[in-house]
C-alpha cells in the first residue's frame, strides 16, 4: 500500500490484506537499516485476525521517498503524519531497536490517538560506540558484518525453514544502504539513536499501557539497558508488561513465535 505523506510516497506493507479503516490497527516501525520485511511473521498474522497493519518503510528508505529521518523526533513527526494520510485515527504503534525510539516519542505526541505501545530491542539511551558510528560512515560493510553479528543469537531461526540469519541480514542491510544513494541511511539512523535524549520525559507522557519485548542475550541493546525506561513508565504510573526472549536483538526473527505471542497476548482480540 503506498500513500503520500509529507508530500512523498510512504510504503506500508499490510500483511496481504486490504487497509480497512474501521479495523483496528497497528503501525510497526524497523530499525536502522531494515525495512518492513523485518515484520513479516507478526503483521501476516494480526492482518489475518482482524487487524490492519502498517508496516512502514521509513522515508528514504527503500521503496518509500523523501528525506531520510536526521533524528527521533522528525521520524516521530512523519509517524503521526502517516496515521492522517491513512485516515486512521487510533493505532498501535511497534518498534524495533531505532524504531521503538520512533514509536516511543510519537506516542508521547500522540496522545489519546495511540493504544499501545510496544518497544521491541529498545534501550535509553541508545548509545552507539564512536567505533560503529564511524565504521558506518567510513567503512559500512564492515560496520554492517559487526552488526550481524552482534545483532544475532542464532544461525537460523526455529521453524525458519533453512534461513541463514546472518546471511539475510547482511543482505538486507546492503540492499536498504544501497536504496538511497544520496545519503547513509546507516550512519543518519545511528546518530539518531545516539542523539536522543527525551526519552525519559516521552514515557512519562505516554497515555497507552507499554510493553517491552527484549533480547536476554541482546548484545546491541542489552536488557538491562531498557529498565530506565520501565522504570520511568512504572514511576509515572503507566500499564507496563516486560516479557524477555532468549535471543539476540532481532527478537521478531530469532524468536518469532515468542514475539508474537507477546503481541498477541498485549493487543488482545
Amino acid at each position: 500500500m503506498e500513500l503520500t505523506v509529507n508530500g512523498h510516497p510512504a510504503y506500508c506493507y499490510t500483511g496481504g490484506k486490504p487497509f480497512d479503516a474501521a479495523k483496528p490497527t497497528a503501525v510497526f516501525v524497523h530499525g536502522v537499516l531494515n525495512d518492513h520485511s523485518v515484520w513479516t511473521l507478526q503483521t501476516r498474522y494480526l492482518a489475518n485476525h482482524g487487524w490492519n497493519v502498517l508496516a512502514v518503510d521509513l522515508p528514504g528508505h527503500c521503496r518509500s521517498g523523501g528525506d531520510a529521518p536526521a533524528s527521533v523526533e522528525e521520524a516521530a513527526g512523519f509517524i503521526a503524519a502517516l496515521l492522517d494520510a491513512a485516515g486512521v485515527q487510533r493505532a498501535a504503534l511497534v518498534g524495533h531497536s531505532w524504531g521503538s525510539l520512533i514509536a516511543l516519542e510519537a506516542a508521547a505526541r500522540l496522545g489519546e490517538r495511540v493504544s499501545h505501545l510496544v518497544l521491541v530491542g529498545t534501550a535509553f539511551p541508545m548509545k552507539v560506540s564512536p567505533a560503529l558510528l564511524e565504521a558506518s560512515l567510513e567503512t559500512p560493510e564492515k560496520a554492517l558484518r559487526m552488526v550481524s553479528v552482534f545483532s544475532r543469537s542464532t544461525l537460523a531461526p526455529p521453524g525458519g525453514a533453512g534461513v541463514w540469519v546472518y546471511g539475510s541480514s547482511m543482505a538486507l542491510g546492503r540492499r536498504v544502504l544501497r536504496s538511497n544513494p544520496a545519503v547513509n541511511v546507516f550512519h543518519r539512523g545511528f546518530q539518531a539513536c545516539d542523539r536522543y535524549a527525551n526519552g525519559l520525559h516521552a514515557i512519562a507522557a505516554v497515555r497507552a499501557p507499554i510493553l517491552f519485548v527484549l533480547g536476554a542475550v541482546d548484545q546491541m541493546t542489552m536488557p538491562r539497558m531498557a529498565q530506565p525506561l520501565v522504570d520511568a513508565a512504572r514511576a509515572a504510573g503507566k500499564p507496563v508488561e516486560v516479557v524477555t526472549v532468549p535471543v539476540g536483538h532481532h527478537e521478531m526473527a530469532e524468536a518469532p513465535e515468542e514475539t508474537l505471542a507477546a503481541l498477541k497476548a498485549f493487543l488482545g482480540p
